[in-house]
């Protein structure tokens, strides 16, 4: 997890979980940097940290901040057709090559803080998502070899202002609004679920309210499969993301519509890798708070 220090954007590192503690890594070695990628680059081992963890100073996890596991990530790749179940409730056809889209650094934000719902439309919408973090790059990567290019999984929530997104054929517009794409907080390692993370539970809520419920085994294009298919056409880089979709049961496809509101919190979890809570806010809410201020 990389996190916060306080409220303050001054300072940032690196925390290692372990159960309901966390270890700062980053005031261990200064080669682990404040944000994943020391470690996603290989410029520490953690191994060799261990004796320095176990005798480093405990925090309660629950006080700690997070930020983006990845301070700038090179590219923000997302499958937006990647359930079978959710393609047919979109009215699609299900596609022989994935859909790919791309999402904005200023889209994206920590687990924790605010979705914000913007003033032009009150259709924001939720999409529980795995996400992929790029450890080792390359183009051209098999299938056979593509897990080996992974260096962990997290969690995301695809925010979504529907109208936007429908306006044209290009989704882009409703994929970038400001704010509305948490990832985190924690970053798991392959090593601690099954290979390329399947048959992992994936629901997203709102309270006692389940929204999305599913498996990761649905997915049509395996994470290997996706990571292959975009290498084919972009070298992938350590610290670029990739999303792989979401299931069904999304709040444009409900009957009525099931749109976020403000004064809400949105959960996304994912067996094995944690909970992505996000609470919603109006964009004119802040625009009167700054002014208050």
């Amino acid at each position: 997890m990389r996190f916060r220090v306080g409220n303050s954007s001054a300072g940032y590192g690196v925390h290692l979980l372990e159960g309901d503690t966390a270890v700062n890594i980053s005031a261990l070695d200064a080669n682990v940097g404040t944000d994943l990628m020391g470690l996603i680059r290989g410029d520490v081992d953690i191994s060799s940290l261990a004796d320095a963890i176990a005798a480093a100073p405990k925090v309660d996890a629950t006080s700690v901040v997070p930020a983006l596991p990845v301070a700038n990530p090179g590219k923000v790749i997302c499958l937006g057709l990647n359930y079978v179940d959710h393609i047919k409730e979109g009215g699609y056809e299900i596609p022989d090559y994935p859909a790919l889209f791309m999402r904005s650094r200023n889209s994206l934000m920590a687990a924790g803080e605010p979705m914000v719902r913007p003033t032009c439309s009150e259709k924001l919408d939720y999409e529980a998502e795995l996400m992929l973090i790029i450890g080792k790059g390359g183009k051209h990567i098999s299938e056979a070899d593509a897990l080996e290019h992974v260096f962990g999984y997290t969690l995301f929530n695809d925010g979504s202002v529907r109208d936007y997104q429908r306006k044209t054929h290009q989704w882009t517009p409703g994929k970038n609004f400001d704010a509305t794409g948490p990832v985190g907080p924690d970053v798991v390692t392959p090593d601690e679920l099954p290979a390329g993370a399947v048959g992992l539970k994936i629901e997203s809520r709102v309270g006692d309210e389940i929204l999305q419920s599913a498996t990761t085994s649905d997915m049509l294009w395996s994470v290997a499969k996706t990571i292959a298919t975009i290498s084919e056409y972009s070298t992938l880089e350590p610290g670029d993301l990739i999303a792989m979709g979401t299931p069904p049961g999304v709040g444009h496809a409900k009957k009525p519509p099931r749109w976020l509101r403000p004064g809400e919190t949105v959960e996304v979890e994912i067996e094995g890798i944690g909970i992505c809570a996000s609470p919603i806010v109006a964009e004119e809410s802040l625009t009167t708070n700054e002014a208050a201020e």
